[in-house]
């Protein structure tokens, strides 16, 4: 049985991930890449080095995030986030990046049941000038769906 999911649904379910693949659109063709995001305050926090999806999201800044959890082909949640790419800088940029980090191990370590020593490696681009280039995806609406035996 596949029903829908309520606003509450998809967010716990964004909560509790930090793989999703990112939708946007680039020359009039849509692209799907998988990408690490954090998600808080209805907003989703991403970073990536400059590059086609940056240059496409700036040109086209509605995009959405897809997370999915499959156990088998009748088991399974999935929620779609649609919404406006955000680019931040300076320190707000920074601020961002410190928050992902932290709440990325954060759903590792829930999730996972393990830790990751990756910190130092987001300290070290905090306290740098060559940051990437940090986005938020500020969500208007969701869309999921479950399926369970």
């Amino acid at each position: 049985m596949i029903k829908s999911l309520n606003k509450e649904e998809c967010q716990l379910i964004l909560s509790q991930n930090y793989i999703g693949h990112l939708a946007y659109i680039y020359q009039n063709k849509p692209f799907v890449v998988p990408i690490t995001y954090f998600y808080s305050d209805n907003r989703i926090i991403c970073y990536s080095g400059d590059g086609h999806k940056i240059s496409a999201m700036r040109q086209h800044d509605k995009v959405a995030l897809e997370v999915a959890e499959i156990t088998s082909i009748t088991n399974w949640r999935s929620v779609a986030a649609h919404g406006q790419f955000i680019e931040l800088e300076r320190s707000s940029a920074k601020a961002m990046l410190h928050e992902f980090s932290l709440g990325v191990k954060d759903v590792i370590m829930r999730k996972e049941l393990r830790d990751l020593d990756f910190i130092s490696e987001f300290s070290a681009k905090i306290d740098s000038d060559d940051i990437p280039t940090i986005f938020i995806i500020n969500i208007e609406e969701f869309t999921g769906k479950i399926r369970h035996d």
